[in-house]
């Protein structure tokens, strides 16, 4: 038998292999990288770990690399420890579960939750990766608006819950790109309306303002509850990747079946037990980080924009009618920020005070100019992420 005929080129473009219907024409996910003098688009911690723990880390990289011709521990029990440590709340480390990044936490969520013929419900806008995890478990997506303030209408999310019976209920606490913190009554009213699992997303939650209550607090009373978390953010540890979650043990173990084996590096779990080792020192700049958040918004709204009022590291501001305009005027000064969320918004993440410097003083140049419209766009403005 003849072996069968391969059209194309020797080196195929994306659109000549077989991909599946629904990726067809989809750009992978990720917000520009680029090299400019500053960068205020991906919401990181800019200040880094001190000289003394990176040491520490190197430390442990070196006695991790010792035995890397073997397999990590798979379940990954002292970094889950130290994790139910940090949290405190009375958690266990059965009540944990890390992976690499929370992104990676909410794609075992879908993958043990959600599925061919059941739904996840979410409130737009919000964080624009959600699409993506549902999209790639077969999990269909549903959002219900959120209010003109971005906050979530609890009686609008109970029927919408009513309506679709999702499987699976993501809240955002603060919210991602609006900053917007949700009480702990709308979680309740949303957990109690829920015959599926309902998890609220607190990674940017270290910023929140003092008395902010987190939905751990929750956690005794909904078995079908999760509160999810990373190290990205607020402790400066966006390039060792680790999220993390907190749940009942059953919950945790249904995303134990659903994780590849081995998917935490002997390294990652070493260099985030070093970080979490020196918590204190590693969330040091968060208080920094809120004043320039508030600093920033301040500022904004005396140059006549709108901004989301945030508990977060960032701040969403405008409107304009070409927010992308504006977005590029920006980046030609050398001021990376994010286009992202709704029409006409832009969001700008908290910096150190040179950063925040150079912004503000380049969207000053730019407002000045003549075609820097802020009009507010012609289209919704509680439109999803795009």
């Amino acid at each position: 038998m003849s072996a069968p005929t391969v059209t194309g080129t020797a080196t195929p473009t994306l659109a000549e292999l077989p991909l599946r219907p629904e990726l067809v024409g989809e750009e992978p996910y990720g917000a520009p990288q680029l090299d400019v003098p500053v960068r205020l688009n991906v919401n990181e911690n800019p200040y880094p770990p001190s000289p003394s723990v990176v040491a520490e880390i190197a430390t442990a990289v070196a006695r991790a690399a010792g035995s890397v011709n073997r397999y990590p521990d798979r379940d990954a029990l002292a970094l889950r420890a130290d994790l139910a440590a940090y949290l405190g709340h009375g958690l266990a480390a059965e009540q944990l579960w890390a992976a690499n990044g929370s992104n990676e936490v909410m794609t075992h969520v879908l993958q043990a939750f959600g599925g061919p013929g059941r739904t996840v419900l979410s409130f737009a806008p919000t964080y624009s990766m959600y699409p993506e995890y549902a999209r790639n478990t077969h999990t269909a997506w549903v959002t219900v608006p959120r209010t003109a303030d971005f906050r979530i209408d609890a009686d609008a999310a109970v029927a919408a819950i009513a309506e679709h019976a999702p499987d699976v209920v993501l809240v955002t606490s603060p919210n991602n790109p609006t900053g917007t913190a949700v009480d702990l009554t709308t979680v309740r009213a949303i957990c109690d309306a829920t015959a599926g699992v309902v998890v609220v997303d607190e990674a940017y939650v270290e910023f929140a303002r003092t008395g902010t209550p987190s939905a751990l607090e929750l956690l005794p009373a909904y078995p079908r509850l999760a509160v999810s978390r990373t190290m990205s953010k607020a402790f400066a540890f966006a390039g060792g990747r680790l999220g993390y979650l907190a749940a009942a043990p059953a919950f945790v173990d249904a995303l134990r079946v659903v994780r590849l084996p081995y998917h935490l590096s002997a390294l990652t779990q070493a260099v985030a037990r070093v970080a979490l080792a020196h918590a204190p020192e590693m969330l040091a700049a968060v208080d920094q980080l809120r004043v320039a958040r508030d600093d920033v918004a301040r500022w904004l709204v005396r140059q006549g924009l709108e901004v989301a009022e945030s508990d977060a590291n960032f701040v969403l501001f405008g409107r304009f009618a070409d927010r992308h305009a504006v977005w590029q005027a920006l980046l030609d000064r050398g001021v990376l920020i994010r286009e992202t969320g709704p029409a006409g918004w832009l969001r700008v993440s908290a910096g150190t005070p040179a950063e925040m410097a150079a912004f503000t003083t380049a969207l000053a140049e730019v407002l000045a100019t003549p075609d820097a419209s802020r009009a507010a766009p012609a289209t919704d403005p509680q439109e999803g992420p795009r």
